[in-house]
């Protein structure tokens, strides 16, 4: 049996990090952090998640600089970055694509939605994970 991938899904709105959380728990071993600093001390003390799903709006670090943060740390900075957020303007998505994140989806989102493209992602780096 294959190890379910571990996500580490990251929002300061605790109802949409419950909404997502449960949208992706059948799916994946899902941890949350309702802030920057609480995603980073997760993964300074060693949570090692395939694919972190990360929300921009939020007081005291942003995503922007919780992304870069995270992207900084030497263990993490080949780890995908999902940004799941409320900013629909391109120039964000634009931004989000040109600093390496793996994809941008916009909220709300829907579930059929949110798991297909969280499993295409988790297929991408696995392949590449395991290619020579």
């Amino acid at each position: 049996m294959r190890e379910r991938q571990k996500l580490l899904l990251i929002d300061d709105d605790d109802i949409q990090l419950s909404i997502a959380e449960y949208m992706l728990m059948g799916d994946y071993d899902v941890t949350t952090a309702n802030s920057g600093e609480k995603a980073l001390e997760l993964l300074s003390n060693g949570f090692n998640p395939s694919l972190i799903l990360l929300d921009i709006l939020m007081p005291v670090m942003d995503g922007w600089e919780t992304y870069h943060k995270i992207k900084y740390m030497d263990s993490f900075h080949n780890v995908p970055i999902l940004f799941l957020t409320a900013l629909d303007e391109a120039r964000e998505a634009k931004y989000a694509q040109e600093i390496g994140a793996v994809d941008y989806i916009t909220k709300p989102f829907n579930k059929k939605e949110l798991l297909e493209r969280v499993a295409v992602v988790i297929k991408k780096t696995a392949g590449e994970s395991t290619s020579p």
